[in-house]
């Protein structure tokens, strides 16, 4: 399932074994899958995406750092 949403509070995310970065505040594509989130965002020239947890993903939710759109809202 894919879909948007905003994120409004700190999202960090880490690419390999590197240290944390942060996802800026914005719009961003959600796909959702029984396993994980991937998060996919376009910061000016860069195209960005990152594959959280589910868990992850909907405790962000839940503390109201990603605020998800509804359907036919972008």
């Amino acid at each position: 399932m894919t879909q948007t949403a905003r994120i409004v509070g700190t999202i960090e995310y880490r690419e390999g074994d590197g240290q944390a970065m942060e996802i800026r505040e914005g719009p961003v594509e959600v796909a959702i899958t029984e396993l994980d989130v991937t998060l996919s965002w376009v910061e000016g020239d860069t195209h960005g995406s990152t594959a959280i947890p589910v868990a992850d993903f909907q405790r962000y939710v839940d503390e109201g750092k990603i605020e998800l759109d509804e359907p036919g809202e972008e």
